[in-house]
């Protein structure tokens, strides 16, 4: 890429300052620094390939740059060469099976991506997608995930945005991995996969349990993890929606899964500490709104008759603190939110949902259907009073409740154990063999609970199982 007899004085520039991942590069005059987000090149002292995105323009003909690669051993006046373009990957089709980096180049050991079409992950024309009444077909389709709690309250419509909120340990990678697994294979659907600043180990897992599950044909996945710049971890998040994109212009449905958006918002605080922006009040990044809404804005059905995009983030919560600043802004993009909770881990509920916290705007008649609505509204209204026999329960125990309480204190914990299931993706944790179960078998399992046909079964017989039978 870089080549020592360069000596085009446009495109040329030098290393002036080096702050971390922020690199300031001067060229020769104002007409030569290039527009942002263009790609600069460089080695090191090692003869390493150092790449930089331009970020700032300042005076004095020089770009702030910030880095995708490690800036360790880059010296002073070192010559820097302007590609004149963003950064570009290669076209979907050719990446299926495929890991890539921030910067599309394949970290999987399988050779070069050879691909005839390439794509700028930094859009400027974003089309809103937004179809006015009766130019378009407004039909909303449930994609099954085989998951009891997100059918029955959180239904997965194509096209939408779903966020998995949690934090530390409380499974979202899991249970990210297992509705990869199920819709993928049930709907033969083509798979984006971004790994967002998360843990190496992890992406190393994924890749073997997708092998396993064989559903890695299907799938292409991107990673910019924890231990690179923050320059890789907040661009990662572009690369993964533009390898959306060009599977999506292709007339084709895809599922996009982020795992974990809120690394992306963090990433994109280091960075602005770094270039010396003055933080809001809360201490994210002044820019928290608008970076958010660029990722999110591209996350569409397409306006024509084209595919969509339909989108399962992770959100890890610090410490369990949903009034967060960045969790609360990325709240707003969603369709459907899922908080996981702790104390349901800790009672051995998986998946840790819980559904007094969770909310849902696909959860609605014209698109699940009256029967399933009015079921779902029973399941939430009864944990709703679970939860308040629970408090009276520990004071004066189970036997002062009156008859019609003590029925639904038994009925709603077995819907409350109904409501979890066994994952293929934990079977090595559980012992148990993983369960798909229908939306039907979920709403039937439901009403027979509600109707007292289980109240001679004990509790127990219903925890992490599949359909009831």
């Amino acid at each position: 890429m870089l080549n020592d007899k360069f000596d085009n004085k446009e495109k040329l520039g030098f290393v002036i300052a080096v702050q971390g991942p922020i690199v300031d590069v001067k060229f020769l005059k104002q007409e030569y620094v290039p527009d942002i987000f263009n790609v600069l090149t460089l080695k090191n002292i090692d003869g390493e390939n150092v790449v930089l995105e331009v970020s700032e323009h300042m005076t004095g003909n020089i770009a702030r740059c910030i880095a995708i690669h490690s800036t360790i051993n880059l010296q002073r006046n070192t010559k820097v060469y302007s590609t004149g373009t963003s950064i570009e990957i290669p076209d979907g089709d050719s990446m299926y099976g495929r890991i890539v980096n921030v910067l599309g180049e394949p970290i999987d050991q399988k050779g070069d991506i050879k691909s005839d079409e390439k794509f700028s992950i930094r859009k400027t024309d974003i089309d809103s997608g937004f179809k006015i009444k009766g130019t378009g077909s407004t039909e909303f389709k449930v994609l099954e995930t085989g998951i009891k709690m997100i059918d029955l309250l959180f239904p997965m419509v194509k096209g939408s945005k779903n966020g998995i909120l949690g934090g530390a340990a409380l499974g979202k990678s899991v249970l990210t991995l297992e509705i990869i697994q199920h819709i993928v294979k049930r709907h033969q659907g083509s798979c984006v996969f971004a790994g967002v600043g998360e843990r190496i180990r992890e992406g190393n897992e994924l890749y073997f349990e997708l092998l396993k599950h064989d559903v890695l044909s299907k799938t292409m996945m991107v990673f910019g993890q924890m231990n690179e710049p923050p320059g890789a971890r907040f661009g990662v998040a572009m690369t993964g929606i533009t390898m959306a994109e060009t599977v999506q212009r292709k007339n084709q449905d895809v599922l996009f899964f982020v795992d974990n958006i809120f690394r992306f918002v963090q990433a994109g605080a280091e960075i602005s500490t770094l270039l010396g922006r003055v933080p809001s009040e809360t201490g994210y990044q002044p820019t928290l709104i608008s970076e958010a809404s660029e990722f999110h804005e591209r996350i569409k059905s397409s306006s024509g008759a084209g595919g969509s995009i339909t989108s399962v983030e992770a959100v890890y919560v610090p410490a369990d603190d949903l009034t967060d600043p960045a969790v609360v802004v990325l709240f707003s993009f969603l369709d459907s939110v899922m908080v996981l909770s702790r104390e349901m881990i800790q009672l051995g509920l998986y998946p840790a949902i819980d559904p007094l916290l969770s909310s849902s705007a696909n959860l609605d008649i014209d698109i699940v259907g009256r029967r399933h609505f009015e079921i779902a509204q029973e399941v939430v209204k009864m944990y709703q009073r679970y939860e308040e026999l629970k408090r009276i329960v520990l004071v004066i125990g189970i036997d002062e409740l009156s008859a019609a309480d003590s029925i639904l204190y038994d009925r709603a914990g077995k819907l409350q154990n109904f409501l979890t299931q066994p994952f293929f993706a934990a079977e090595v944790y559980t012992g148990k063999k993983g369960e798909y179960v229908t939306i039907e078998k979920t709403l039937e399992g439901c009403e027979k609970i509600f109707s007292g046909k289980m109240d001679g079964r004990p509790k127990d017989e219903f925890y992490l199982i599949g359909a009831l039978d």
